[in-house]
């Protein structure tokens, strides 16, 4: 195997006996050969789409396939292989409608299981032989791997978009080509960011259409007296249909990680049994999982495949492009009905009540039409110097310790200035008793990794109110946390919308080679960080 698609790649160099996820050399070469089909059948559905013929079923198996690779999203082998042999199904399906003149290998090889794991051993990362083409060529895997995990949200809540699924497949179909050059690349890596823009819009108007729009809520970080079901990921149509099923059961449901920012949309905030957030970012769920007692249902990544001595094995379900060896899948839904919860559900009743590992409450909301709704009072704020700067400290959490950085950094920032936040990186820092400024609290938190979209809005729209002609002349500073791909869309994005001088920690990708990183370097002021003093005196002068 060979993965350096996460920020823990192994040495900072990329992982070769087992991932730092968790995953197994057998996993990471199947999703390889996944990614391998996946080119594939998107190769055929763009050639198909020239026709007018672009086939649904091709559309969806691509976004589903791309989400299932995503870091630390499945590690179930047996489901991948299952995938792959229906990939190659479909694949096949769509040569017989469209003949292509010199195609990639993804598109002709047609192996049996038992050759599954010797083509796997070819097809992966080091294919490319081409340091800069390799890395050019995953920043854009990556960055359509995220692109994959917010089109699937949209999907769940029928909101679909053919030209963004177009563009996913003319991106994958490039990456199979062997002539692409490196100015190419790099002009496709500046596309992904624009489409990564209409995605992340794309599933803002979803969620907000259906949920309604997130407005400033406090949110219970205890916990009741009832049994619980605890949610994990990012999915929110599947937490809604769990708390229609859960309704009047006696069963409460809590959210984790990711999924704090549930509590924050008034459609599901109507819930009664939606009784609050449990535990912290997704990397401490083996000891908070523990304590929780009821069964967890990860509806997509931040899984971390517990140890053999774990308690809470058998307590894991999954659904969705989620998977993991031994535990149940929640199947997907058929013929428009919801999911069915019911086999979760008879567990809790089964279950102690989860114990409390801490109490109070934490504010969130901040998307952007909250906090436009409060544009008088941000920019009064601004002109009157009560607030100096912005942070945008949005992004990921991790398990590296130089990950207190960001703890450290958010304590020492001086108290004129306002953080906004946007993913679990918020968890370094969102329980901090920071204050506020004038009302306004000092942690901004506009929900999840996709909501990061919201940071954008708000950006643009103060720099339309202070009359700027650059986004950059604006009183905010970039210093994202980085962990998986969705990070990397996001920065991907940031990038098309003009934003310079991002700072990245608590390292750089292992991905960017040399010469692509001097290119992110030199147009775009990409940087690292170093101390949380040395950065607070830099960001400030």
């Amino acid at each position: 195997m060979f993965c350096y698609q996460c920020q823990e790649a192994s040495k900072g160099i990329g992982c070769t006996i087992s991932g730092v996820c968790g995953k197994t050399p057998e996993v990471a070469n199947m999703q390889d050969l996944l990614l391998f089909v996946v080119r594939g059948v998107a190769v055929y559905n763009q050639e198909l789409r020239k026709e007018g013929k672009a086939s649904a079923e091709a559309d969806k198996f691509v976004f589903d396939g791309l989400f299932t690779t995503i870091t630390n999203a499945n590690f179930d082998n047996a489901a991948i292989i299952a995938k792959i042999k229906s990939g190659l199904e479909l694949r096949n399906r769509l040569a017989q409608q469209v003949t292509i003149a010199n195609a990639p290998d993804e598109c002709t090889w047609n192996g049996s299981e038992a050759e599954f794991e010797a083509k796997s051993k070819t097809v992966g990362v080091l294919r490319n032989e081409n340091e800069d083409i390799r890395s050019l060529k995953e920043l854009v895997h990556y960055g359509i791997k995220g692109m994959a995990a917010y089109v699937e949200h949209a999907y769940n809540l029928d909101s679909k978009d053919p030209e963004i699924y177009s563009f996913m497949q003319h991106a994958l179909a490039e990456i199979t080509r062997n002539d692409i050059s490196v100015e190419d690349l790099i002009a496709l890596t500046l596309e992904t960011g624009r489409v990564g823009v209409a995605a992340m819009a794309q599933l803002d108007a979803a969620n907000t259409g259906h949920f309604g729009n997130p407005e400033l809520s406090e949110v219970n970080i205890g916990v009741r007296n009832n049994p619980g079901i605890l949610i994990s990921g990012h999915d929110l149509k599947d937490l809604e249909e769990l708390l229609q099923q859960t309704e009047g059961t006696g069963i409460d449901v809590y959210t984790h990680s990711e999924m704090l920012p549930a509590h924050y949309y008034p459609h599901l905030k109507k819930y009664k049994h939606l009784a609050g957030n449990y535990g912290n970012a997704w990397w401490k769920q083996k000891e908070e999982f523990e304590s929780f007692n009821g069964p967890i249902l990860f509806t997509t990544n931040c899984i971390v495949p517990p140890t053999s001595k774990a308690t809470y094995k058998d307590r894991i379900y999954t659904t969705g492009a989620s998977g993991l060896d031994g535990a149940i899948h929640i199947a997907e839904r058929k013929d428009g009905q919801p999911k069915d919860f019911s086999v979760i559900i008879e567990h809790a009743k089964r279950c102690q009540p989860p114990v409390e590992i801490e109490s109070g409450t934490i504010v969130g909301g901040f998307a952007h039409a909250q906090v436009l709704a409060l544009a008088d009072k941000v920019v009064d704020a601004v002109k009157s110097g009560a607030i100096s700067k912005f942070f945008v400290m949005a992004g990921c959490d991790g398990r590296m310790k130089s990950r207190s950085y960001y703890t450290e950094f958010a304590e020492k920032l001086p108290k004129d200035t306002v953080i906004l936040t946007a993913g679990c990186a918020k968890y370094r820092y969102n329980k901090l008793p920071l204050g506020d400024i004038n009302g306004i609290p000092r942690v901004l938190d506009a929900g999840q990794c996709n909501d990061s979209y919201s940071l954008a809005v708000i950006a643009l729209k103060l720099k339309e109110v202070f009359g700027l002609d650059d986004i950059n002349d604006l009183p905010i500073v970039y210093n994202i946390a980085w962990y998986e791909q969705k990070a990397v869309i996001v920065l991907l994005a940031l990038l098309y919308l003009g934003v310079k001088k991002i700072h990245l920690g608590p390292t750089l990708p292992a991905f960017l080679s040399p010469n692509v990183a001097k290119v992110l370097v030199e147009n775009f002021g990409i940087g690292g960080i170093s101390t949380a003093d040395a950065d607070i005196a830099k960001f400030l002068s």
